[in-house]
This record gives structure tokens, C-alpha cells and sequence, in this order.
């Protein structure tokens, strides 16, 4: 179970950690948060799936604790929540929204999806039970 406001720190949080995309304006990062929403790893590329593949990479050769889940800062594709069901991510956030195969596709899997995850606010598509809020939409 996650509190709705991790999603919103780890999402806060990702701004000041892209570098690249500080310098460019141009770069996706994906990043994995404990479930308190403090990130443990970011990792960025031009393309959006490529920062999550890194992600995945990243975790699987680093021992940082799974019990968190995946920030994106890019909109959430079908293909973004297969990787993130086959990582063994609980759920998804991302700062923009899914696409309807992507919610088919997470609550087939039983992946939490969040999206539109800004301005202390976010849609939950699919596995709700893993999300408490607490006085937030």
C-alpha cells in the first residue's frame, strides 16, 4: 500500500534530479521511489522507453530495495506497463496519461497505473487497492 502523496514527492522529486533534461529540455527520466516517494535511482534518455529500460537495468544490477515503484515523466504507454509487469513493478505513475491499451493492459497484469501524477493531483486507471488517500484526489 502506497500513500497518494509518494506519488507526488517522487514526481516532485525527479525535476531537480534531470540533469540532461536541464540542460536540454529535451529528455525523459524514469525513476524508482521507496514507498515513502523518496527516489532511489533515476535514470534519463531521449526516449521515453529507453529511460525505463535503464531503469530496469539499473535495478536489477544495483541492490536497491524493491519495495517501492516507477515514476516516468512522459506519458504511459502499453509497451512502458508490460516492461513495468515484467520488472515486477507494483505501479506505474506518470506525469501525463496512459494510453487505453496501457490500462487494459495494467489491469490485466494487476499493475497499479497512475497518471496525470502533478500539481498534487493524479487518476488512478487500474489496481486502486494499492494506492491510500488521504484527503487528496
Amino acid at each position: 500500500m502506497f500513500e497518494a502523496a509518494a506519488l507526488q514527492r517522487a514526481m516532485l522529486d525527479m525535476a531537480a534530479r534531470q540533469q540532461l533534461h536541464g540542460l536540454t529540455g529535451a529528455v525523459h527520466a524514469a525513476g524508482w521511489a521507496d514507498s515513502d516517494g523518496k527516489l532511489l535511482c533515476v535514470r534519463e534518455d531521449v526516449g521515453r522507453h529507453n529511460a525505463l529500460d535503464k531503469l530496469v537495468g539499473a535495478l536489477a544490477r544495483a541492490s536497491i530495495p524493491r519495495d517501492g515503484f516507477a515514476v516516468v515523466t512522459s506519458r504511459a504507454s502499453y509497451e512502458m506497463v508490460l516492461k513495468a509487469a515484467r520488472a515486477g513493478f507494483p505501479l506505474l505513475a506518470a506525469i501525463s496519461a496512459p494510453t487505453a491499451l496501457a490500462i487494459q493492459m495494467a489491469d490485466a497484469a494487476g499493475l497499479t497505473l497512475a497518471g496525470f501524477v502533478r500539481g498534487g493531483k493524479h487518476v488512478v486507471y487500474s489496481g486502486p487497492q494499492r494506492l491510500q488517500c488521504r484527503g487528496q484526489v
